[in-house]
């Protein structure tokens, strides 16, 4: 997205929401959303396979059973 997209985004996203954001704040946060999308692509840009990375096993904490 270009910036002024992602500012486009940003207010429209806040008028959906209720969100009440002035200019300056809507373009602070378009900032770093662009930000953040940089961010992504870099990341993606990574080849990584399944193994490079396992999933955490889920192991839930055990609680005491009440008597």
């Amino acid at each position: 997205m270009t910036e002024a997209q992602t500012l486009a985004y940003v207010r429209a996203a806040a008028v959906a929401v209720g969100l009440p954001l002035d200019e300056a704040q809507a373009a602070r946060v378009a900032v770093h959303l662009q930000r953040t999308a940089g961010l992504a692509t870099t990341l993606e840009a990574i080849p990584l396979a399944p193994h490079d990375e396992p999933a955490e096993l889920f192991r839930p904490a055990p609680f005491d059973q009440p008597r």
